[in-house]
């Protein structure tokens, strides 16, 4: 059984390095659209390095793993001048609570990251990006997120997921990450 065990750990440890894309070695961001990410998705993208604990306890040698990304989520569905969370971003945080929630209190927190488009003011920005960040934590929290895992920031619209378009709607986001160490 314990082979079969092994294997399984190994394997697993494979698929989730490859699910770590070569197509992301560009950027640590990843656009998850309107896409609702599996829980393995999730916890591979922010802890990958577990998966190489996982193997050294099994008696194999961790040959590194790709670094932690940042999912970017959604990417065109907050309303303009709102941080109403929408259905289908409750979906997409329903499996980061899951992830999250399984998380001892003490753990290495996550970062919640809100961002608004250039339709308003600097300081409406700010305040909306900083709103957003704290609907999301909020959410994340009535679904048991211990909230010692969760901080947040507000960007307003630096960092524009579309710079050439400050307006677009994929500029209205929020991004949840792990703090760096």
């Amino acid at each position: 059984m314990k082979s079969v065990k092994t294997r399984f750990v190994l394997v697993s440890s494979v698929v989730l390095a490859s699910w770590v894309n070569p197509a992301w070695s560009d950027s640590d961001v990843v656009n998850l659209g309107h896409k609702v990410p599996s829980v393995q998705e999730i916890q591979s993208g922010l802890f990958p390095d577990e998966a190489c604990e996982q193997l050294k306890k099994n008696g194999f040698k961790c040959m590194g793993f790709k670094p932690a990304v940042r999912f970017s989520i959604p990417s065109e569905n907050f309303k303009v001048g709102s941080a109403e969370l929408p259905g289908g971003l409750k979906k997409q945080l329903d499996v980061f609570a899951q992830v999250l929630g399984r998380r001892a209190a003490d753990s290495a927190p996550v970062l919640i990251t809100g961002y608004a488009d250039a339709s308003g003011t600097d300081a409406l920005n700010m305040a909306l990006s900083e709103a957003r960040a704290r609907s999301v934590q909020s959410y994340l929290e009535t679904k048991g997120v211990a909230s010692t895992l969760l901080k947040t920031q507000g960007k307003g619209s630096q960092d524009l997921a579309d710079a050439a378009n400050p307006y677009a709607a994929k500029n209205r986001r929020v991004e949840i990450g792990r703090l760096p160490n």
